[in-house]
């Protein structure tokens, strides 16, 4: 009997699986379940976008790219984030194509981090940082965000959290689960933070396109920020372009090239066809960008309005397409509340210590999802709730 126990890595062994894929495989054995479980739009790829990723098979481009990504489309990138958010990058030096934003939040923490340096991640948040930085050798510090906040990580708290061991802060915002959004002038007061310091910052900007009210703004963009600021972000959510796995990083030369050297043994390069797919979204996909946001925010605020209605109270979320209502006055634990409405309900939503301890009497609720979906989802959490 081979010991796989004692020859799996140990630090892997102790992660846990990701809480919001315990509730998504759990539909596969269920049927007649309404599912607002994962941040996957509702909208299929924009058909310009597909047709350039049929038009490049048709015309035989089946072959390796340049590890970082074809010239084109790294200018692209390179382009778009200077109109859409006044950044500046070498195209050929200081961005690189990944597979999916998960691949560069990947190659930042391992390119960076030392064994025991420490990585602030504020919680509630996307449940991939922790343990990708206990992976790369790192000590991951959960920062709690409060309520009283907004679920916004604020110069205080930051600054409390500073220890000379901290090497990294990711900032992810707009943030994935709570829906929370850091402003120029927020994002200015963490700036003035890290300026006493030679922390460096990971920011996920995934969600950038999708805010509500105002325009996102880069903390690269902020002074003196763009020197200490790995930026991941993607076509996911943006461009409804999920499957594609498409993402990129960019970030001074010095950071970059290690990077590129991660990426170069781990994956060589990004598939060719959804470069072609990328290329086609950011040089023509600004309006489908404007369309999807608008019907996302009318989702946001049709959601919004349900859930007070049954007495659930909940953030105004401003950016990704969650919220985070909190279900802690039910009696029930995140976890009890969430499996009973599968069961009983037949509605599925994540509980919110799926993002962190910090979640715990919280869950997160998707509305990358139709109307007519979450009209259902409304009525049945309606009829569970009279059950407790």
């Amino acid at each position: 009997m081979i010991p796989y126990e004692q020859l799996i890595s140990q630090s892997l062994a102790g992660l846990k699986p990701s809480g919001i894929r315990k509730f998504f495989d759990l539909l596969s054995t269920m049927d007649d379940v309404i599912s607002l479980t994962v941040g996957q739009p509702d909208f299929v790829t924009p058909w310009h976008i597909r047709e350039a990723a049929i038009e490049s098979l048709e015309r035989g481009h089946t072959y390796y790219t340049a590890n970082a990504g074809t010239t084109d489309l790294r200018r692209a990138i390179a382009d778009y984030l200077d109109r859409r958010f006044s950044l500046r990058y070498d195209p050929h030096h200081e961005v690189v194509v990944t597979v999916g934003g998960s691949e560069a939040i990947d190659l930042a923490l391992r390119a960076v981090i030392n064994p025991g340096d420490e990585v602030i991640v504020p919680v509630p948040s996307f449940v991939c940082y922790g343990p990708l930085a206990a992976m790369a050798g790192g000590v991951p510090v959960m920062l709690e965000t409060r309520p009283e906040d907004g679920f916004k990580l604020t110069p205080e708290r930051l600054r409390a959290a500073i220890t000379p061991r901290t090497k990294l802060l990711v900032l992810p915002f707009p943030n994935n689960p709570t829906g929370a959004i850091l402003t120029e002038e927020e994002l200015c007061g963490i700036a003035d933070v890290l300026r006493e310091t030679n922390v460096l910052v990971l920011s996920d900007e995934i969600y950038a396109e999708l805010t509500y009210g105002r325009r996102h703004t880069s903390f690269a963009s902020i002074p003196g920020m763009w020197e200490r600021t790995i930026l991941v972000s993607g076509f996911s959510k943006a461009y409804a372009m999920t499957g594609w796995r498409m993402g990129y990083l960019a970030a001074p030369e010095p950071l970059a090239r290690e990077m590129l050297k991660l990426h170069q043994y781990a994956i060589m390069c990004a598939p060719t066809i959804s470069q072609f797919a990328a290329l086609e979204a950011l040089r023509n996909g600004d309006d489908d960008i404007a369309m999807m946001r608008e019907e996302y925010d009318r989702r946001r605020s049709f959601l919004l309005a349900g859930l007070a209605e049954l007495g659930i109270d909940c953030y105004p979320a401003e950016g990704a397409f969650y919220l985070y209502p909190h279900i802690g006055k039910f009696g029930l634990t995140s976890e009890e509340f969430c499996e009973r409405l599968l069961y009983e309900g037949r509605c599925a939503i994540v509980p919110g210590t799926a993002f962190g301890d910090v979640g715990e009497g919280y869950a997160r609720i998707s509305y990358a999802y139709s109307m007519r979906h979450l009209e259902e989802a409304l009525l049945r959490i309606g009829n569970f709730l009279k059950t407790l």
